[in-house]
C-alpha cells in the first residue's frame, strides 16, 4: 500500500493565464477526501486478501497436493522471512560441518567423526542450540548419528559422522 507524502500532494498546477499557479489537493477539503477515498480503497482491496479478515472475499484457496499449498505468496515479507531464515539455518548447519570437521578424527570409511561430548564441550560457546542443528543437519542428510535425540553426559560416546 503506498501511502501520499505531503510533497506529492503539493504538485502545482498551471491556471489557463500560465503564471498563476496552485497547490493541487493539499488544503482543499475535497482534495482530503479523495486522498481518504483512495486510502480507503487500497485498504479493502488489501482486506479481501488478508487471510486473518472477516472480510475475505478473494482468496485463493489452495487444495492439498496443488502447487502452491502451504507456500506464501510469490513476493511476499512472508516468502522472504522464509527464504532468509532457510539461509540462517544452512549456515549454522555449515558451521557444524565445518567444526566437527576440524575437531574430529577421520575414520575408516574416510569421513570425519566426533564424539557428542567433545562435539559439546567445543560449539557451547558457540552457540546453545547444539542438539537442534544436529537433527537440522541429520534431517538434511549431512550428519548421521545413534539414536533419536543427543543427550548431554549420557550420549556423550555417540559418534557423529559427517556423510559430504
Amino acid at each position: 500500500m503506498k501511502y501520499t507524502t505531503k510533497n506529492e500532494m503539493e504538485k502545482k498546477e498551471t491556471s489557463d493565464e500560465g503564471n498563476v499557479t496552485k497547490k493541487a489537493h493539499c488544503n482543499t477539503v475535497e482534495g482530503l477526501k479523495e486522498n481518504w477515498q483512495k486510502w480507503a480503497n487500497d485498504h479493502c482491496e488489501y482486506q479481501k486478501h488478508n487471510p486473518f479478515s472477516s472480510n475475505r472475499t478473494m482468496t485463493v484457496q489452495f487444495q492439498k497436493g496443488e502447487e502452491g499449498y502451504g507456500t506464501p505468496r510469490e513476493g511476499s515479507r512472508t516468502q522472504q522471512r522464509g527464504q532468509s531464515a532457510h539461509a540462517h539455518i544452512e549456515k549454522e548447519v555449515d558451521e557444524l560441518c565445518m567444526i566437527i570437521k576440524s575437531i574430529g578424527e577421520t575414520g575408516e570409511d574416510g569421513k570425519p567423526r566426533v564424539a557428542f561430548g567433545p562435539l559439546f564441550e567445543r560449539y557451547v560457546t558457540i552457540s546453545n542450540k547444539l542438539v537442534g542443528v544436529l537433527l537440522t543437519a541429520r534431517k538434511h542428510g549431512r550428519i548421521s548419528f545413534e539414536g533419536e535425540m543427543l543427550w548431554q553426559r549420557r550420549d556423550d560416546d555417540v559418534i557423529i559422522t559427517v556423510l559430504e
